[in-house]
């Protein structure tokens, strides 16, 4: 069986196709200035360099029709039929309240991903339009799922999970703590279990997806208790351009004395702040580069996320009454060594030794233990994969929708009989 991963923004599409008989993947690339006259479609085959080729993409429909042609492209294709594709995957950011699990495409589906714009509107929309588009290309009859990134988190607790604001918000507006990035917290901590060969339900983990976006997560027992992320992915510690949590106050003082729209005030928050705004850098290659040429502000940006970060897997070691492992995944997680140093330095009350040598070693691709074997609580680095997790529930829902159509038709075929 052959997935199509979808991961659709505003104005970008990413896809890979995965052979589900080996996991493995067989092609993937982006489509991206969806819109714009600079407009493109990225391709790379599996064990290929990437190839960028300028293209008119005016939508997503159009894109689907472009990743379609390329995959079964006589010299760069990877299939020689759309008919090898058995189903689509998509992500979809903001499940709500209303998805608890992954769950197979209706009308019905799509609607309800549509009245959850209001709580996602720069993620939902576009992924409902991407769902949309791809019907248009590859028909109605083509399983599409789709896989909430809130899902995951769906297990924390009312404690955990609602504001101090008046309740009949809650009840007016579904005000909550959400989460994000669930798909990858999901992954890493099931194969760090495995890695640990350990059952997931016997382990206190926090993960920590730490990349442009970043997020943390705590997981006792195998159920998510709390999440750095809230209702928005702007929550939690600060990133690459997100502020993270601030005191509310800020927001109302600088709308009144730089005299902002809501919208200006969120562009800041989003767009303009974290990293980016302490130290005029988003990028945490070039920050690093920074801080080696002796740039105090990028020095500073470190530490603040550093800081930030200890704060949060101290509190929910604390939260969780201990901790028996910390994973680091995703862009800086994977290939910072110097920020989970950081962030481990200042975990030794907990028990926390980090071994520099392998510290350093697991980058680009390489995943293992970081911590010394004296070390109370083990560290991990763990490449994350959320198109695997996409593809693996797609697989599942389309073969247990398949074998129950088919009880139903030998039912109907016995009762005729």
């Amino acid at each position: 069986m052959k997935i199509l991963v979808i991961n659709a923004g505003s104005s970008s599409l990413k896809y890979q196709l995965i052979d589900m008989d080996t996991e493995k993947m067989m092609a993937k690339g982006i489509c991206d200035r969806i819109g714009t006259e600079e407009s493109f479609i990225k391709y790379q085959k599996a064990g290929e360099s990437a190839k960028k080729t300028p293209r008119a993409i005016p939508n997503h429909v159009q894109a689907f029709r472009l990743v379609t042609q390329a995959l079964v492209d006589p010299k760069k294709g990877v299939i020689s039929d759309l008919s090898e594709i058995s189903a689509v995957g998509h992500r979809v950011v903001q499940g709500g309240a209303i998805f608890d699990h992954s769950v197979l495409v209706t009308d019905e589906v799509i609607r309800q991903i549509q009245s959850l714009i209001p709580l996602a509107p720069l993620h939902n929309k576009p992924e409902a339009d991407a769902i949309l588009a791809c019907r248009e290309v590859f028909g109605k009859k083509m399983p599409q799922c789709v896989v909430f990134d809130t899902s995951f988190h769906a297990t924390m607790p009312e404690k955990a999970y609602l504001y101090a604001i008046p309740y009949e918000y809650y009840e007016k507006y579904k005000i909550r703590r959400y989460g994000f990035h669930g798909t990858s917290h999901r992954y890493v901590s099931h194969h760090c279990a495995k890695l640990m060969n350990r059952p997931l339900e016997d382990l206190k983990m926090i993960t920590c997806h730490i990349g442009n976006g970043s997020s943390i997560a705590a997981i006792q027992y195998g159920r998510v208790v709390d999440t750095s992320m809230g209702l928005t992915p702007l929550d939690g510690f600060m990133m690459g351009t997100r502020s993270g949590t601030l005191d509310p106050s800020i927001v109302t003082f600088l709308m009144e004395k730089e005299h902002l729209t809501p919208k200006q005030m969120n562009d800041i928050l989003n767009k303009k702040s974290g990293t980016l705004g302490v130290c005029g850098i988003s990028d945490d290659r070039d920050v690093t580069e920074a801080e080696i040429c002796g740039d105090h502000r990028a020095n500073l940006a470190h530490e603040m996320l550093n800081y930030q970060i200890t704060k949060f897997v101290g509190a929910y070691a604390a939260a969780m009454d201990g901790v028996d492992c910390i994973v680091f995944t995703a862009g800086l997680g994977e290939n910072q060594p110097i920020i989970r140093y950081g962030v481990c330095k200042n975990l030794r009350f907990l028990g926390v030794k980090i071994d520099p040598i392998l510290n350093n070693r697991y980058i680009h691709g390489k995943e293992g233990r970081i911590s010394t074997p004296d070390s109370s609580v083990a560290v991990y680095v763990i490449n994350t994969n959320e198109e695997l997790v996409i593809a693996r529930d797609t697989k599942e829902i389309v073969e247990k929708a398949a074998a129950a159509a088919e009880v139903e038709r030998v039912g109907a075929v016995l009762q005729e009989a």
